[in-house]
């Protein structure tokens, strides 16, 4: 059954992607772009994915709890760069 309409993106498909490491939809779009467009599917796409199954990170992250995950993905983040001024020294 087709998930992705935009795409042609099964279920099938998503499940592959999930067993080779995708835990989210974000990660399943960039394998495959299902949910990039209309973004009607990315519901479909977390239901498939399930909470926790199957992915070591979003297993910790659940561990973590809600304050400790978003600390743990701002970590992850990189640092923006310094911002540049255009104004020059007279």
């Amino acid at each position: 059954m087709y998930v992705c309409s935009c795409f042609g993106i099964t279920e099938r498909q998503v499940r592959e992607h999930a067993e080779s490491g995708a835990c989210t939809p974000r990660q399943i779009a960039s394998a495959s772009k299902a949910g990039t467009d209309c973004g009607s599917c990315v519901r479909r796409i977390q239901a498939l994915l399930g909470r926790g199954a199957g992915c070591p990170r979003r297993a910790v992250l659940d561990r973590l709890g809600p304050d400790g995950a978003a600390a743990a993905l701002a970590a992850e983040q990189p640092a923006a760069p310094a911002p540049v001024s255009t104004v020059e020294a007279a």
